[in-house]
């Protein structure tokens, strides 16, 4: 619980950050209320449409005789739509971080940079961050997918369906909404995908208490634009703890007062 309470920490701070350096939160949700607005256009479109696009899928049942035809394809229209809202908060992170990426980039550098220490670059170009980005965000899907395959079976069993299924759901979403959120600024330090999964599977308390609240929150719509530019500064300081770089700025600061410049614990060892 103590690591759980950590990434929760680290997502308060984000947003503290954010509020505390107000043109940055403007400039980070900019990637959010695009993405936004492309969502809601599309689900509105599906609204409209989703009747049409049952009709045309089950040809069949034109013949049937009333209620049955009627009650079918309202159930289908409902799924078509249901499937739609689905598909679109499991993928507005990873759209919204693929459309922001200069944003977001320049976001965590200004983090990485009122913290102190190196302000790491990828120095690769901005076509190449996209191709990565979208290429790992695809990983991550296909995994939520698989998982929530599983889930959506194991939902069939009485209670634990009711209960543990649905928490399990939302610790599997917290998890990899971390790994989306923190791969930008780990992907500047050049670590690569399974490494990311590594190192958030050695914290993984900590990546839920980061990711599982930010899931619950993103239910809401237009929160998730809000707290986006929050989320990334938070994932940019829980990042840097992943690498150790919070460790190492601790023992820079605990400088003996002698002025040697060694540190407490060097100074232990040379008496």
């Amino acid at each position: 619980m103590r690591d759980f309470g950590a990434g929760f920490r680290y997502l308060l701070q984000g947003q503290k950050w954010v509020g505390t350096h107000g043109r940055w939160f403007g400039f980070g949700l900019l990637p959010g209320l695009v993405t936004f607005v492309l969502y809601v256009g599309a689900l509105v479109g599906l609204s409209y449409g989703a009747d049409d696009l049952t009709a045309w899928a089950t040809p069949f049942a034109d013949g049937w005789g009333s209620p049955w035809q009627g009650v079918f394809r309202g159930t289908l229209t409902f799924l078509v739509f249901a499937l739609g809202v689905f598909l679109a908060v499991i993928t507005f992170t990873a759209v919204t971080l693929l459309i922001g990426q200069p944003f977001y980039e320049s976001l965590s550098e200004a983090v990485d940079r009122s913290e102190g220490g190196e302000v790491p670059e990828s120095g690769w170009p901005l076509w190449r961050e996209l191709l990565i980005s979208a290429r790992d965000s695809l990983r991550v899907l296909v995994r939520v997918a698989f998982y929530g395959i599983l889930l959506f079976a194991a939902g069939f069993i009485p209670v634990v369906g009711q209960t543990v299924v649905p928490a399990l759901g939302f610790c599997v979403s917290g998890f990899f909404l971390a790994e989306e959120l923190t791969a930008v600024a780990l992907q500047r330090r050049g670590v690569e995908f399974k490494e990311r999964l590594r190192l958030l599977r050695g914290r993984r308390a900590a990546a839920l208490g980061f990711g599982v609240p930010l899931v619950l929150a993103f239910l809401v719509p237009f929160v998730a634009v809000l707290l986006m530019p929050g989320a990334v500064a938070g994932a940019t300081l829980m990042a840097r703890d992943l690498t150790g770089e919070a460790a190492d700025e601790g023992t820079d600061d605990d400088a003996d007062e002698d002025g040697t410049g060694r540190t407490k614990g060097a100074a232990h060892h040379t008496v």
